[in-house]
Formats: C-alpha cells, structure tokens, sequence
C-alpha cells in the first residue's frame, strides 16, 4: 500500500456567477486555476461538480410572484385551491404560496402533521400522545388544531409557520382556510381543484386524487414548463427546487443541466488529458439526527451528469473481509489477503444481496456524490461553488 490517501474533494473558489455569464468557461477556468495553482495532478475519473444554484442563474432561470399568479390562474380558473403537503420553509414556499394564492380567490392549506414530507416538524409526537390525536385519522381545522397545541414556532427559525402561511395568503388576496389532515383526499370535501406540493410523493398524491374524482389536479412540477409572460421555466420540474431569490422573484432549477454537464466534462478533458466526469448539484440527501430534517427538498440531487457517473457502488465489506474470510490473519498477510479478493472482484457482477457487501448500502453515485459536494461547499458564504473530488472510484488496491 503505496498511497495513504483515498477520496479527496475540495472547494473551488470562483468569480460571482451572474445572469448571462457562460457557465461551462467559468466553472473550467476556475478548476483549471485551482489545480494549477495549488499542483493538483488530475487523473481520470475525477469528478468536477458546480451547484445547480450557478447554473440556474447564469441561465436567467428567474420568475415573480406575478408570473406564478398568472400560471396558476390560467390553468386552474382561480376560484377555491386546494394546497396540500408543502415543505415549512421560508425561502422554497413562501414566494410560491404568495403566486398561487394571488391567482385564486380562496386558497385551502392542507398541512401534514407532526411534521412535512421533509421531516420540519409542526407538534412532535409526544404532543400527539398528549393530546390523544390520531394524525393517520384525525382531520383538524385551525381552531382543533390550536385548541390542542396552541402556537408552534419552529425551533430552528422562530417561525409559526400555520399564521405565516395564513398571513401570505390573505396579504395575496385570497381567503384562507387551514386544515391539517395526512390524507391527500381529504382535501376533496372542500375543492376539486387542487395543487399537489408535495416533492418526494407528488406522483402518489397526483394518481390518488384523481382516482377519487378530483376536477384539476397538477404538481409544483405543472407550473412554470413553459415560460409565462417573459418567466424562466423548467420543462421538467416547474416550480420544484426553486429558491427565493429576492422578495418577489425565485430561482428555479436550471434547464438543460445535463448539457452543461457534458460541455464541463469535455471541455476539462481536453484540457487535461483525463476522462474528467462532471455533475450539476442540488441538495444532498441525507437527514440530520438532530433536527430530525431530510435535507433534500430538491427534486433530485442531481439533474445533470455524465454518463460515467451512471449506476451504483459494487463495493466489498472491507471490515467484513477482515473479519469473516481473513480473520486469522493480520499485518502485511492480510492487506495481501484482503486486496488480492478485491482485485478478483468482476466489476460487471451486482454484489448486492451478496453478504460480502452487506452495509454497503445501493445508492445511487449521483446522490452520493452530489451529496458529498453539498455538505464540502456548504450553504453560506464559503464561495466554493465548484467542487474537485479525487479517488471516488478508486479502491484499496489502487496506487
């Protein structure tokens, strides 16, 4: 074992990206500066990676509140809306909630309880027991809801996120009326129209309130597919994975992320002399054991990739190896032992269900490696939004 490093990613530092800037010459000149710069040896397979919050900017993918307004009337009708199972979050649905609320005339908020799809939590669950409430059964209006649990604030933001919610409704213009209920249906006995804001579960929630007759149905990901009124837009997602951007506009997910995927990849190919994969980040997906929250309110953690970053780890249980099939050895003899078994490994073999790999769960490369990128970049004000990972597909054996 000649090498003492395995994965390696760091930050890129980089210009601000603006709207209108080119966003493949900027995230390659900046990686090409920074392995320059600090004598970092590509190799292939290393992963250049840019968040998808730069790609969308530099592509202008901006709309208003007026935009989303405008939307939502036309394929709705603007009359009562049901809005059921949005996320607790200033900055993904507050902007959304004021254009569907200013395209309609009354606005039904059906929020799930204890907590939304993303683990933000309204009451816990020793509330729940407290106050002897079924949240699989029981359906409450807001008067139930705060007869038993009073104000909620978020401990995180300080937020009642039920008067927030209530509060840009009605500055909107639209009526509001707050139910808490954990069955999409349920918001059929007060509208046949109804926009789905789940993320994760959108499609079942669709399929279900069709199947129990509802009028309109659609998705955050029905709206904003198409531009309205000189919007940005999003083909595939919509509304889903946008952010505030300023108090009357929201970034949406960038269009066309496998292009700049690919354009990235090649152009830092040739540069280099390397297969140089490359990826357009979200969200990381992975959960937080302290605030109970599931980080990714994104779609998915990656809209756009090459194609080398297809598929899913084939790994070997090291531990297990050491453990089970080379316990009896240690020292050189079992570092022999152990690379030698990985060396024999067929790459074109699924080891899943295979003991030997056992704990080495199947997800996606993509999310592990976009989530990877999110957690070294951060949220705040590193100003990395490129990162450069290193040795992701290497194993033990490799020098």
């Amino acid at each position: 074992m000649s090498r003492t490093l395995g994965t390696v990613a760091r930050g890129v530092r980089t210009p601000i990206f603006r709207e209108g800037d080119n966003v493949v010459e900027g995230v390659v000149s900046s990686v090409l500066t920074a392995l320059k710069e600090n004598g970092i040896q590509p190799h292939d397979k290393d992963v250049a990676a840019v968040t998808e919050s730069v790609v969308a900017r530099c592509q202008g993918n901006y709309a208003t509140v007026e935009q989303i307004a405008a939307d939502v009337k036309a394929k709705t009708g603007g009359k009562t809306m049901g809005v059921t199972f949005p996320i607790l979050s200033r900055n993904r649905f507050s902007l959304l909630l004021s254009g569907i609320a200013a395209g309609v005339e009354k606005v039904v908020l059906m929020l799930s309880y204890p907590s939304d799809e993303v683990g933000n939590h309204l009451v816990s669950l020793d509330q729940l027991d407290e106050a002897g409430i079924d949240p699989w059964h029981d359906v409450l209006d807001l008067e139930q809801f705060r007869a038993a649990f009073g104000k909620v604030i978020h401990p995180f933001t300080g937020v009642d996120y039920v008067d927030f919610y209530k509060g840009i409704i009605e500055d909107a213009g639209a009526q509001a009326e707050i139910v808490f209920a954990n069955r999409v249906q349920t918001v059929l006995d007060y509208t046949d129209t109804v926009i789905c804001c789940d993320i994760h579960t959108r499609q079942r929630s669709k399929r279900l309130l069709k199947k129990a007759g509802a009028r309109v149905v659609l998705g955050l990901d029905d709206l904003l597919t198409a531009p309205v009124n000189g919007s940005g837009y999003n083909p595939q997602y919509g509304l889903l994975g946008s952010n505030k951007a300023d108090d009357t506009r929201v970034k949406l997910f960038p269009r066309d992320a496998d292009v700049v995927a690919e354009a990235i990849g090649q152009r830092l190919s040739e540069a280099t002399g390397k297969r140089i994969e490359a990826m357009v980040y979200g969200d990381g997906a992975f959960k937080d054991p302290v605030g109970k929250i599931w980080e990714l309110a994104d779609p998915v953690v990656s809209p756009g990739y090459t194609a080398g970053l297809e598929g899913t780890p084939n790994e070997l249980k090291l531990k297990y190896l050491a453990d089970h099939d080379f316990g009896d050895l240690s020292g050189e003899a079992l570092q022999q032992a152990v690379a030698q078994k990985i060396r024999e490994k067929d790459a074109s073999v699924s080891l899943v269900g295979n003991m030997v790999s056992e704990g080495t769960t199947p997800r996606h490369l993509t999310d592990l490696i976009g989530s990877l990128c999110d957690l070294t970049s951060g949220s705040g004000d590193k100003g990395t939004p490129v990162i450069y990972i290193q040795g992701y597909f290497d194993n033990y054996t490799n020098d």
